[in-house]
């Protein structure tokens, strides 16, 4: 059985993701759950290079991408950390309800998280208009979360 390395990040820490065709993308750990998933906010506008970055300037609702997603990339350096946000406070950064829908039903469903274990804790069907609204209940590893940010952000 293959080892999984310490994590070695923290809630309020500062990544860049690598865009495909180049460039970076600021992500942010919201939560985690120490066994490789975390919650994380990600950012725009594109940066050319890592000196262009800082971990100034963030903030939760200006999030291009929230999401959960898995931790290889930020455990093994692919994703580097630039540090950490100041005065980092939880309720700042909430995992919030996150929805799912069944397009073939014509249904949704608005689902809470534990923060700490990420377990469903609670769901309710909502309405299928709501879905701009929530974002979407899904785990992406972590090159999809790569692949995801640079459609987004090569716009």
């Amino acid at each position: 059985m293959k080892r999984r390395s310490k994590v070695n990040y923290s809630k309020g820490t500062v990544f860049l993701v690598p865009l495909r065709g180049g460039g970076f993308a600021r992500g942010v750990v919201a939560r985690f759950d120490g066994k490789g998933l975390v919650f994380g906010y990600f950012f725009g506008p594109k940066l050319n290079s890592p000196e262009d970055a800082t971990t100034r300037g963030l903030d939760p609702r200006q999030a291009v991408y929230i999401t959960k997603f898995g931790d290889p990339s930020l455990r093994n350096g692919d994703w580097p950390q630039l540090g950490q946000v100041e005065n980092w406070n939880d309720d700042e950064w909430p995992m919030p309800p996150l929805i799912r829908v069944d397009e073939f039903a014509g249904r949704a469903f608005l689902s809470h998280y534990d923060d700490r274990t990420f377990d469903c804790i609670d769901e309710e069907e909502v309405s299928p208009a709501l879905v701009a609204r929530y974002p979407y209940d899904g785990t992406d590893g972590d090159h999809a979360a790569e692949i995801r940010l640079s459609k987004l952000l090569n716009q």
